[in-house]
């Protein structure tokens, strides 16, 4: 029976860590460790009796561990979604600003009574070349 309940144990400890563990996780196993570190300790001074200490130690600190991880994974997401957000928002600000420009150019060329598309074409050709010279703004 011992040897079934530790093959099992053993499928299970190695079926967990087929993928990354998520802060959560990470959280509920260090606060389960230390926990039952403590719990042993306090455990043996007390009444010796480390394993009880150990056992009530470790659920405790996987609670605790847990809770904490899990504010932990809720801000890492909440960071990754206000950086996609920004990103979004940058390339929004950088499009509007190529029309703005695009905008003042075709104003300031028919001003001066130009074909407007004329230049907006001739620009166009000149940043070809400077990027093909390998030149970065």
């Amino acid at each position: 029976m011992k040897r079934i309940v530790g093959v099992v144990s053993l499928v299970l400890l190695l079926g967990g860590c087929a993928t990354p563990l998520t802060t959560r996780e990470k959280g509920t196993l260090a606060g389960g460790a230390l926990g039952a570190g403590a719990g042993a300790i306090i455990g043996n001074q007390l009444d010796h009796h480390a394993g009880k200490g150990a056992l009530i130690g470790g659920a405790l600190g996987a609670l605790g561990g847990g809770l904490v991880g899990d504010q932990m994974q809720g801000q890492e997401q909440r960071q990754g979604t206000q950086a996609s957000e920004l990103e979004e928002n940058r390339r929004e600000l950088q499009r509007q600003r190529q029309e703005l420009d695009e905008l003042r150019r075709d104003r300031y060329y028919s001003s001066q009574g130009r074909d407007p598309q004329y230049y907006h074409d001739q620009d166009r050709y000149n940043d070809q070349q400077y990027d093909n010279n390998n030149y970065r703004y």
